[in-house]
């Protein structure tokens, strides 16, 4: 990227949740000479992206997020990382910028249909500020289309991923999950609040007690976004532990929605997948018209 293109960008906030994703875009960004603060979520950003944040704000600091965004020039806003705990609102009352706003926030989070994720958009966009997602700065950190290892799946997953696939639809109409295994020609778990690695503990315990029956390695985990899902927030995303957990699960291989799907720590990821003997893939939906009516 030109050093000319490289001003042209307004300055990045990276909003730090959980994880090890936000250490990973702040590589990618500085890699790429991205200008960008990072904003750590007291309580829930770890250590590491703590010690390197601009600053640590906690869930009711708004106000102060706001003043701390135009204070330092950012104009675009990216949400990276999980969030795992209850928000403690207690620094509500110290942030009079949160106060004053009150009735603007009570009306975007509690109105209409729409998700949490956009509400919070939302917010961001009614100051003035544009929310962007990795597909807009890093698309490098997504998922690719094929084989992303050295394992290739045989038939019989094509059918799993193509089963578990149809479930992920499902199951994203219903704004349940994002993802699904399917074992053997049948889909045997779905993901729910429980989250996907609580999916696969019970996955193995399916098969440790004989509910599902299998020889060797078989089934898929199919993980993708859900229909009509802003993609800036909230992307499925797959890791080093999901791999550990689809071995322990008995599982062929991980499918995951081509450029709509994160790879966190890509190259351990991978490099799990490939000594274990299981399959990662990046899958377009499209692939599977001609096969789902064949």
């Amino acid at each position: 990227m030109s050093a000319v293109v490289q001003r042209l960008q307004p300055r990045l906030a990276l909003i730090a949740g959980n994880g090890s994703l936000p250490g990973q875009l702040a590589g990618a960004l500085e890699s790429a000479g991205r200008d960008f603060r990072i904003i750590a979520i007291r309580g829930e950003a770890d250590p590491v992206t703590c010690a390197r944040a601009d600053v640590q704000l906690g869930w009711g600091e708004i106000g102060r997020l706001y003043g701390f965004l135009d204070k330092t020039g950012c104009r675009e806003v990216l949400l990276i990382g999980g969030v795992s705990k209850r928000p403690d609102f207690t620094s509500i009352f110290g942030d009079f910028g949160t106060l004053k706003r009150l009735p603007a926030i009570f009306r975007a989070l509690t109105g209409g249909d729409d998700s949490l994720l956009t509400k919070v958009i939302r917010l961001f966009e009614d100051e003035g500020y544009r929310v962007v997602g990795i597909k807009d700065v890093a698309p490098q950190l997504l998922a690719a289309c094929g084989v992303l290892g050295g394992v290739q799946p045989k038939p019989d997953d094509w059918r799993d991923i193509e089963l578990a696939l149809g479930a992920t639809e499902r199951l994203g109409e219903l704004d349940i999950g994002q993802a699904a295994v399917a074992v053997g020609g049948r889909v045997v778990a779905l993901e729910g609040a429980e989250g996907t690695d609580a999916m696969l503990e019970r996955c193995a315990d399916l098969r440790r007690i004989g509910r599902v029956r299998a020889k060797g390695r078989a089934g898929a985990l199919v993980k993708t976004a859900k229909p009509n899902q802003d993609l800036r927030v909230d992307l499925p995303a797959v890791g080093p532990r999901t791999i550990e957990l689809a071995v322990a699960a008995g599982l062929a291989g991980i499918a995951v929605e081509a450029e709509g799907a994160l790879i966190a720590e890509r190259e351990e990821t991978i490099r799990k997948a490939d000594e274990s003997r299981i399959f990662l893939i990046g899958i377009d939906h499209s692939e599977f018209k001609g096969f789902r009516s064949a």
